[in-house]
Protein backbone atom coordinates (compact mmCIF):
# COMPACT_ATOMS: atom_id res chain seq x y z
CA UNK A 1 0.00 0.00 0.00
CA UNK A 2 1.25 3.58 -0.74
CA UNK A 3 2.10 6.36 1.45
CA UNK A 4 1.84 9.64 1.88
CA UNK A 5 3.88 12.27 2.97
CA UNK A 6 3.02 15.53 4.26
CA UNK A 7 5.64 18.13 5.47
CA UNK A 8 4.48 21.41 7.35
CA UNK A 9 6.39 24.44 8.24
CA UNK A 10 9.62 22.01 8.45
CA UNK A 11 13.09 23.67 9.73
CA UNK A 12 16.32 21.46 9.72
CA UNK A 13 19.77 22.52 10.88
CA UNK A 14 22.72 20.35 10.51
CA UNK A 15 25.47 22.58 11.67
CA UNK A 16 25.66 25.73 9.90
CA UNK A 17 23.18 24.32 7.02
CA UNK A 18 19.25 24.85 7.11
CA UNK A 19 16.39 23.27 5.64
CA UNK A 20 13.51 25.14 5.21
CA UNK A 21 10.07 23.92 3.49
CA UNK A 22 6.98 25.60 4.43
CA UNK A 23 4.48 23.12 2.62
CA UNK A 24 5.07 19.80 1.02
CA UNK A 25 1.90 16.79 -0.08
CA UNK A 26 3.51 14.00 -1.48
CA UNK A 27 0.66 11.79 -2.70
CA UNK A 28 -0.02 8.25 -2.00
CA UNK A 29 1.23 6.14 -5.14
CA UNK A 30 3.38 9.09 -6.88
CA UNK A 31 6.49 9.06 -8.02
CA UNK A 32 8.30 12.33 -6.67
CA UNK A 33 11.83 14.20 -7.71
CA UNK A 34 13.76 15.87 -4.97
CA UNK A 35 16.47 18.45 -7.72
CA UNK A 36 18.57 20.77 -6.81
CA UNK A 37 22.54 21.39 -7.07
CA UNK A 38 25.24 19.52 -4.59
CA UNK A 39 24.83 20.75 -0.99
CA UNK A 40 21.35 22.32 -1.62
CA UNK A 41 19.68 20.28 0.85
CA UNK A 42 18.44 17.45 -0.81
CA UNK A 43 19.61 14.67 0.84
CA UNK A 44 18.88 16.14 4.62
CA UNK A 45 15.10 16.51 2.85
CA UNK A 46 15.48 12.48 2.33
CA UNK A 47 16.89 12.21 5.32
CA UNK A 48 14.06 13.84 7.58
CA UNK A 49 11.22 12.01 6.08
CA UNK A 50 13.12 9.10 7.20
CA UNK A 51 13.59 10.64 10.87
CA UNK A 52 17.01 10.39 10.81
CA UNK A 53 17.40 13.83 12.05
CA UNK A 54 15.87 15.68 14.85
CA UNK A 55 13.47 17.94 13.32
CA UNK A 56 13.58 21.87 14.65
CA UNK A 57 10.41 23.18 13.67
CA UNK A 58 7.55 21.75 11.82
CA UNK A 59 6.15 18.58 11.31
CA UNK A 60 6.69 15.48 8.90
CA UNK A 61 3.73 13.17 8.56
CA UNK A 62 3.98 9.46 7.49
CA UNK A 63 0.01 8.59 6.47
CA UNK A 64 -1.13 10.94 8.77
CA UNK A 65 1.22 10.08 11.53
CA UNK A 66 4.26 12.07 12.88
CA UNK A 67 7.57 10.56 12.02
CA UNK A 68 9.00 11.81 15.42
CA UNK A 69 6.58 9.87 17.28
CA UNK A 70 6.96 6.66 14.93
CA UNK A 71 9.36 3.71 15.18
CA UNK A 72 11.45 2.71 13.15
CA UNK A 73 9.63 -0.63 12.26
CA UNK A 74 6.11 1.59 11.99
CA UNK A 75 7.54 3.84 9.71
CA UNK A 76 6.71 1.53 6.59
CA UNK A 77 9.87 3.21 4.97
CA UNK A 78 12.72 1.86 2.29
CA UNK A 79 15.37 3.40 2.01
CA UNK A 80 18.16 3.52 -0.91
CA UNK A 81 21.56 5.63 -0.42
CA UNK A 82 23.77 7.03 -3.10
CA UNK A 83 26.43 4.38 -2.02
CA UNK A 84 24.14 1.31 -2.01
CA UNK A 85 25.40 0.97 1.87
CA UNK A 86 25.41 -2.89 1.29
CA UNK A 87 27.44 -4.93 4.49
CA UNK A 88 30.84 -5.61 2.77
CA UNK A 89 30.85 -8.95 5.31
CA UNK A 90 27.65 -10.32 4.27
CA UNK A 91 26.30 -12.11 1.20
CA UNK A 92 23.86 -10.75 -1.04
CA UNK A 93 21.36 -13.18 -0.02
CA UNK A 94 22.22 -12.20 3.87
CA UNK A 95 22.02 -8.53 3.23
CA UNK A 96 18.30 -8.60 1.80
CA UNK A 97 17.59 -10.97 4.97
CA UNK A 98 18.85 -8.25 7.37
CA UNK A 99 15.42 -5.96 7.79
CA UNK A 100 13.07 -9.44 7.70
CA UNK A 101 15.47 -10.68 10.69
CA UNK A 102 15.27 -7.71 12.73
CA UNK A 103 11.57 -7.98 12.26
CA UNK A 104 11.44 -11.53 13.33
CA UNK A 105 9.57 -13.19 11.57
CA UNK A 106 9.68 -17.28 10.67
CA UNK A 107 13.02 -18.92 9.53
CA UNK A 108 11.04 -20.15 6.77
CA UNK A 109 9.42 -17.16 5.77
CA UNK A 110 12.40 -14.93 5.50
CA UNK A 111 13.94 -17.50 3.02
CA UNK A 112 11.08 -17.74 1.00
CA UNK A 113 10.88 -13.77 0.91
CA UNK A 114 14.38 -13.76 -0.10
CA UNK A 115 14.41 -16.30 -2.67
CA UNK A 116 11.21 -14.53 -4.04
CA UNK A 117 13.31 -10.92 -3.75
CA UNK A 118 16.38 -12.64 -5.52
CA UNK A 119 14.39 -14.19 -8.18
CA UNK A 120 12.54 -10.63 -8.91
CA UNK A 121 15.58 -8.44 -9.58
CA UNK A 122 17.33 -11.51 -11.23
CA UNK A 123 20.09 -11.48 -8.81
CA UNK A 124 19.58 -15.17 -7.57
CA UNK A 125 23.23 -16.10 -8.70
CA UNK A 126 24.67 -13.30 -6.74
CA UNK A 127 23.03 -14.77 -3.52
CA UNK A 128 26.42 -16.25 -2.12
CA UNK A 129 28.67 -13.68 -3.58
CA UNK A 130 30.06 -10.43 -1.72
CA UNK A 131 29.31 -6.91 -2.65
CA UNK A 132 33.00 -6.03 -3.24
CA UNK A 133 32.66 -8.62 -6.24
CA UNK A 134 29.36 -7.38 -8.13
CA UNK A 135 28.87 -4.40 -10.32
CA UNK A 136 27.48 -1.29 -9.87
CA UNK A 137 24.16 -2.31 -11.46
CA UNK A 138 23.84 -5.59 -9.32
CA UNK A 139 24.76 -4.14 -6.35
CA UNK A 140 22.38 -1.40 -6.84
CA UNK A 141 19.62 -4.47 -7.48
CA UNK A 142 20.58 -6.36 -4.17
CA UNK A 143 20.27 -2.74 -2.35
CA UNK A 144 16.67 -2.14 -3.90
CA UNK A 145 15.71 -5.61 -3.36
CA UNK A 146 16.81 -5.09 0.69
CA UNK A 147 14.81 -1.79 0.82
CA UNK A 148 12.02 -3.71 -0.82
CA UNK A 149 11.63 -6.92 1.17
CA UNK A 150 9.60 -5.56 3.80
CA UNK A 151 7.44 -4.51 1.05
CA UNK A 152 7.34 -0.33 2.44
CA UNK A 153 4.80 1.91 1.70
CA UNK A 154 7.16 4.43 0.79
CA UNK A 155 10.33 4.01 -0.82
CA UNK A 156 12.77 7.01 -0.39
CA UNK A 157 16.03 6.80 -3.23
CA UNK A 158 18.74 9.13 -2.95
CA UNK A 159 20.60 9.91 -6.21
CA UNK A 160 20.36 5.97 -7.09
CA UNK A 161 20.99 6.50 -11.01
CA UNK A 162 24.23 9.05 -10.70
CA UNK A 163 27.05 5.83 -10.24
CA UNK A 164 25.94 4.21 -13.01
CA UNK A 165 27.31 4.00 -17.21
CA UNK A 166 24.34 5.48 -19.14
CA UNK A 167 23.42 1.22 -20.74
CA UNK A 168 22.63 0.39 -16.60
CA UNK A 169 21.03 3.79 -16.42
CA UNK A 170 18.39 3.18 -18.37
CA UNK A 171 17.65 -0.34 -16.99
CA UNK A 172 17.38 0.87 -13.94
CA UNK A 173 14.69 3.01 -15.26
CA UNK A 174 12.75 0.45 -16.53
CA UNK A 175 13.16 -1.54 -13.26
CA UNK A 176 12.18 1.14 -11.03
CA UNK A 177 8.98 1.50 -12.87
CA UNK A 178 8.49 -1.92 -12.75
CA UNK A 179 8.60 -1.71 -9.26
CA UNK A 180 6.36 1.46 -8.51
CA UNK A 181 3.77 -0.62 -10.64
CA UNK A 182 4.53 -4.09 -8.92
CA UNK A 183 4.90 -2.67 -5.04
CA UNK A 184 2.56 -0.09 -5.52
CA UNK A 185 4.57 2.13 -3.23
CA UNK A 186 4.94 5.99 -2.83
CA UNK A 187 8.40 6.89 -4.41
CA UNK A 188 10.52 9.75 -4.09
CA UNK A 189 14.11 10.24 -5.29
CA UNK A 190 16.81 12.33 -5.32
CA UNK A 191 19.19 14.11 -8.15
CA UNK A 192 20.61 16.48 -9.74
CA UNK A 193 19.75 15.17 -13.38
CA UNK A 194 16.71 17.42 -15.15
CA UNK A 195 16.31 14.72 -18.07
CA UNK A 196 15.96 11.99 -15.34
CA UNK A 197 13.55 14.10 -13.07
CA UNK A 198 11.25 14.22 -16.52
CA UNK A 199 11.24 11.38 -17.36
CA UNK A 200 10.82 9.32 -13.97
CA UNK A 201 8.52 11.53 -11.75
CA UNK A 202 4.99 13.04 -11.71
CA UNK A 203 5.57 15.76 -9.91
CA UNK A 204 9.49 17.76 -9.36
CA UNK A 205 10.36 19.66 -6.26
CA UNK A 206 13.59 22.15 -6.66
CA UNK A 207 15.53 22.93 -3.92
CA UNK A 208 18.12 26.23 -3.81
CA UNK A 209 20.40 27.00 -1.28
CA UNK A 210 18.13 25.04 1.87
CA UNK A 211 14.91 25.96 1.05
CA UNK A 212 11.86 24.71 -1.03
CA UNK A 213 11.13 26.77 -4.30
CA UNK A 214 8.58 25.19 -5.95
CA UNK A 215 6.98 21.89 -6.73
CA UNK A 216 5.86 21.37 -10.50
CA UNK A 217 4.41 18.67 -12.54
CA UNK A 218 7.41 16.76 -14.62
CA UNK A 219 5.99 18.02 -18.03
CA UNK A 220 6.02 21.57 -16.45
CA UNK A 221 9.37 21.67 -14.93
CA UNK A 222 10.57 24.32 -17.42
CA UNK A 223 7.40 26.43 -17.57
CA UNK A 224 8.23 30.07 -18.16
CA UNK A 225 6.22 31.13 -15.04
CA UNK A 226 9.11 30.04 -12.74
CA UNK A 227 11.19 32.51 -10.30
CA UNK A 228 14.57 33.98 -11.60
CA UNK A 229 16.99 31.53 -9.32
CA UNK A 230 14.88 28.82 -10.60
CA UNK A 231 14.93 29.58 -14.35
CA UNK A 232 19.15 29.82 -13.73
CA UNK A 233 19.16 26.61 -12.29
CA UNK A 234 17.26 25.30 -14.99
CA UNK A 235 19.74 26.93 -17.80
CA UNK A 236 16.82 28.80 -18.87
CA UNK A 237 18.43 32.39 -18.61
CA UNK A 238 21.87 33.05 -18.24
CA UNK A 239 23.31 33.45 -15.23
Amino acid sequence: MAGSIDIRGLRVTRGEFTLTVDELLVEAGEIFAILGTTGSGKTVLMEAIAGAYPIDEGKILLDGKDVDTLPIQQRHLGVLYQDYALFPHMTVRDNIAYGLKRARPRRHDISERVDEMLALFGIGHLADRYPGVISGGESQRAALARALVLRPDILILDEPFSALDPTTKVAMYGLLREVHEGFGCTIVFVTHDFNEAQTLADRVGIILDGQLRCVVAASDLFDDEHAPEVKRFLGMVEC
